[in-house]
């Protein structure tokens, strides 16, 4: 072999080992790089169950928002409690095990709060007012707040300490109209359903309670509402054995969808 072709030879033979020794080396470093990209985008899979304790006015809403999210999330599992806010309270604050609490309002999520029993700040969802709700006849001819306080009418009102009641008294109070009802309910629920039963003349609940009684009542709307506007609250309870779940819930409640759960229902935005 004559010494150019020699040279020539090695040169070539260089390239191709210095070409196969960069494969090499370079495969393993992208497949690495590839493996811990996917790893990091994995999300852990929620699973197990989680109890929500939420204001009976969120029945119909919660129901549904509880049914959507077990559906994208296989595996979990919502139990839900509903009573008057200041009833939950209650039940949490003797140890009940509830995981996430809704409030009617911000006066009931604060004492929880400040006895230490939530998990970090608790968000506001959204809002409410009152309407009066009266048998689909209105026997009494109820077409104000003010008729509420005419002598013979058998009204209806929530108890003070809750949310609705409380919402009440402010409008008694903005208006000068006294109220002498018949019975004081522990829930908006148990006040509506004395309209549809036939046992009182006029009821003050939600207006969302009264879009979900359907043709069951008839909703008389009042200016003087606006007096009391209740904000809604949601929060993780700090003895909660499912965090992870319990703050993906709040976020499906505060998020996209359960934004227009709640709206559809009536409910306004904070």
């Amino acid at each position: 072999m004559s010494t150019r072709k020699h040279v020539t030879f090695l040169l070539v033979a260089g390239a191709l080992t210095a070409g196969v020794a960069g494969c090499a080396s370079g495969a393993p470093a992208t497949g690495s790089s590839s493996a811990a990209s996917s790893g990091a985008s994995e999300t852990p899979k929620l699973s197990g169950t989680v109890t929500v304790f939420a204001a009976a006015s969120l029945k119909a809403t919660f129901t549904k928002l509880a049914s959507d999210f077990e559906a994208k999330n296989p595996g979990t599992k919502v139990t839900l409690n509903f009573a008057g806010s200041s009833d939950l309270v209650t039940q949490i604050t003797q140890g009940a095990p509830a995981d996430v609490f809704a409030s009617a309002d911000t006066k009931n999520m604060t004492k929880l709060s400040d006895a230490k029993l939530i998990d970090g700040t608790a968000s506001n969802f959204a809002t409410n007012v009152l309407e009066i709700a009266v048998p689909p006849s209105n026997p009494a001819s109820i077409s104000s707040f003010a008729d509420l306080a005419k002598p013979g009418v058998k009204v209806v009102v929530c108890a003070p300490q809750v949310p609705c009641g409380a919402a009440t008294n402010t409008v008694e109070k903005a208006t000068g109209t006294t109220l002498t009802p018949v019975s004081e309910e522990s829930s908006v629920t148990d006040v509506l359903g004395k309209v549809t039963s036939g046992e009182a003349d006029a009821g003050l609940v939600y207006v969302t309670d009264v879009k979900t009684a359907g043709d069951k009542v008839k909703g008389i709307p009042f200016a003087e509402s606006d007096k009391a506007v209740n904000t809604y609250p949601i929060a993780t309870v700090g003895a909660s054995k499912n965090k992870d779940l319990a703050k993906a819930f709040i976020a499906a409640v505060t998020g996209s969808e359960g934004k227009k759960v709640l709206t559809d229902a009536g409910f306004g935005t904070p």
